[in-house]
């Protein structure tokens, strides 16, 4: 029955039946089956029978004939053009793509090993044959019109499969020597075929499928060189002028089409949807050139509108009608994915320069992103792009401003499936921390209800809650405004959740975000106790996670801060915050222990008798004797931050200031004489407050 399809539909007038038979076949996924009978046939083989032969054999014969009928399928469709070249020439309706078959693929082949062979030298003969075809250096002047364009689109697409240069994997090792030079690819990108009287013919030229661009696998070798090749490449493709090279082939400028040819004719020598992928891919990796190459790409509007005209929901739209290689809903993700991979290269450079982690807990954000990208290695090997990033930072946030990315960035949110927001989602974290992103995030709807209930869901990637957390962390410490937005996208209920979750990580982000809603006052107070978040608060204080304690402990000193309005849900934390101020092991978590107590009583005396009889001021006078000793002969100290003792003793100072019945209990202290040496402290902050407490307690002579 194939048979007579493949047949069929090669006649000049093909029967409609025959069209019917073939969405048929690729809805039922016969393809499945067929390849589970060559799996089988292969078994029956290897343990010497060959009674499945026969069925191995038609086996082969009908996955051949599907592959050539959907392929002659294809050709019959004369309005049949790329995404890139639609969106450029907008003739978005032609790109209905339902009737296409869908391209063959295996499923977790991420390894050209896997794909090819297992045995290392077969490997490299069977690639060294595939480099065989491609034109030798001494014929560069040669153009892509033959079958060297074919072959260089299969090096590439083995090439792809590997995720990075992996410890395990022998491929980059192999194919460096095996890919052409770069001066030969950027020749081959820079002399686009030509043909007098209109477009050149694609199926007469090359061996390539309808799916793929006579440009497709020079570009696809041009990202391998640039990933595997390090620095000394880049450093050479950027001084032959190869980013703009690639910026004018996404342009489409390097073409000899005009957009009525685009229009009416199928143009197969730009970039397919997986061209235009690599071609991205490619840029990012050369934005480590240097500092012009940096300005050239991401500091020019009109190079920014073109690379975020790809994340459109018109191009999005067209990639998802795709019914090749990098299309439907794959080539969505990929394509937004290596578009987010080079809007975050600043962020990633500036975030990964070495030295203390500065205080805003947004350096952790979008993590994701800065794994195998080039703008980490920024810090270690070009100080002066890194200068010039630091300097041309605020220009850049106006050009992504002027271009519209951050609404951009949200809807693709809505083109992807959950388990596909990882990367764009680790990308907002990021912005998120850059106020002027932040306010326009935020009107965009960044805080839309449905999109927070969305990515705050159970089910979510961990990093996706993660980063949706340090955001909503960002958003109430960066500014009080930002609260009212915060409160109507109904996020406490899914906090509440994450301080029981399993992965500490997500319970310490949620303890931090709860701590910065009560940072500037106390608008989450009341929503605070009507969903009983205080109680799990206090639990996390005595959290086994480190990270969790000390959040924990932020949040409920937050808590505490503005008003006496949660004392009661506050008072079970005085045993659990005295517990942390002398067991803790980080002196942030006992600063943040110390600081809690000290609210609890700031702003009335409602729970001072508790601090009296759970024992949490004899713990704080404990505390201070213990470490008075250490202070009076360490000198006056280099580092600006304010240690746990400074704030216990603070506390102290309040305390007496403020409460009767904590000075009479300072007063009858074995410990106020300690205090009272402190009064000789080299520091003058600890002098002072020393002074204080004994003038208070009445022990001054």
């Amino acid at each position: 029955m194939l048979s007579r399809v493949a047949e069929d539909l090669k006649t000049s007038t093909p029967d409609s039946n025959s069209q019917q038979i073939l969405e048929h076949a690729n809805m039922s996924c016969i393809v499945d089956h067929l390849c589970l009978c060559l799996a089988s046939s292969g078994s029956s083989l290897a343990y010497g029978s060959s009674q499945m032969l026969a069925a191995a054999c038609e086996a082969c014969r009908a996955i051949w004939i599907l592959i050539d009928t959907s392929e002659t399928f294809v050709k019959n469709d004369n309005a049949y053009i790329f995404p890139l070249d639609a969106l450029q020439s907008h003739c978005l309706s032609q790109l209905d793509q339902r009737n296409i078959a869908q391209c063959l693929k295996l499923s977790g082949r991420d390894s050209a090993l896997l794909m090819m062979t297992t045995s290392p030298k077969k490997h490299l003969h069977r690639l060294s044959a595939i480099a065989n075809h491609i034109a030798s250096e001494d014929k560069i002047e040669g153009s892509l019109e033959n079958h060297s364009a074919s072959a260089m689109l299969a090096l590439a697409s083995i090439l792809s499969l590997e995720k990075g240069f992996s410890a395990e994997s022998s491929v980059p090792e192999m194919a460096m020597p095996l890919i052409p030079r770069a001066t030969k690819l950027c020749y081959h990108l820079r002399h686009m075929p030509s043909h007098e009287g209109g477009v050149i013919s694609h199926s007469a030229k090359c061996n390539l499928p309808k799916w793929h661009g006579l440009l497709d696998g020079c570009v696809g070798l041009l990202e391998s060189r640039l990933k595997w090749g390090g620095p000394l490449t880049v450093q050479q493709l950027v001084a032959s002028g190869t980013p703009m090279l690639l910026i004018n082939l996404l342009a489409g400028t390097l073409s000899n089409d005009s957009p009525s040819d685009i229009k009416n004719t199928p143009n197969r020598i730009g970039l397919s949807p997986l061209g235009v992928i690599w071609t991205v891919s490619s840029i990012c990796h050369c934005l480590s050139g240097g500092t012009l190459t940096f300005r050239q790409v991401l500091l020019k509007t009109e190079n920014m509108k073109l690379i975020s005209s790809l994340m459109s929901n018109a191009y999005i739209k067209l990639v998802k009608n795709w019914g090749g290689p990098s299309g439907r809903k794959d080539g969505v993700r990929q394509t937004i994915n290596v578009i987010t991979d080079l809007l975050a290269f600043p962020f990633v450079s500036l975030q990964s320069q070495p030295g203390p982690l500065s205080a805003p807990a947004s350096v952790n954000g979008g993590f994701i992103l800065n794994m195998g990208s080039p703008g980490v290695r920024v810090c270690t090997e070009d100080r002066d792009l890194l200068k010039a990033i630091k300097e041309d930072m605020d220009k850049y946030i106006k050009v992504l401003l002027e271009v519209g990315v951050p609404s951009l960035i949200l809807r693709c949110l809505e083109h992807l499936d959950l388990k596909d927001l990882v990367r764009p989602v680790a990308l907002l974290a990021k912005m998120v921390g850059r106020p002027r992103l932040a306010v326009e995030l935020v009107s965009k709807g960044l805080l839309d209800p449905n999109r927070m209930k969305k990515l705050l869901n159970q089910s979510s990637p961990g990093e996706v809650i993660l980063d949706s957390l340090m955001i909503i962390s960002d958003l109430s410490r960066m500014d009080k405004a930002f609260y009212k937005y915060i409160g109507e996208a109904a996020l406490l209920q899914p906090l509440k959740e994450f301080l029981t979750h399993t992965d500490p990580n997500i319970r310490a982000k949620a303890c931090s975000a709860l701590g910065n809603m009560c940072k500037h006052n106390e608008y989450f107070y009341t929503s605070l106790a009507e969903h009983q978040i205080i109680g799990l608060l206090i639990d996390r204080c005595a959290d086994p996670d480190k990270r969790t304690q000390k959040f924990a402990c932020f949040a409920i000193a937050n808590a505490a801060y503005h008003s006496d309005k949660l004392y009661e849900e506050l008072r079970p934390s005085i045993t659990q915050l005295a517990n942390v101020l002398t067991s803790a092991e980080g002196d942030k978590t006992k600063a943040n222990a110390a600081g809690a107590l000290s609210n609890l009583v700031r702003n009335s005396n409602k729970l001072c008798e508790d601090m009296v009889s759970k024992g949490a001021l004899q713990t704080f006078l404990k505390f201070v004797a213990d470490c008075s000793a250490f202070s009076l002969n360490a000198g006056k100290k280099e580092t600006a931050s304010v240690s746990p003792f400074e704030i216990a003793l603070l506390s102290l100072a309040k305390m007496c200031s403020n409460h009767q019945i904590c000075r009479q209990f300072v007063k009858s202290s074995e410990f106020l004489p300690v205090i009272a040496r402190l009064k000789h402290s080299p520091e003058t902050d600890i002098a002072n407050y020393a002074s204080v407490i004994v003038a208070k307690a009445g022990g001054d002579s």
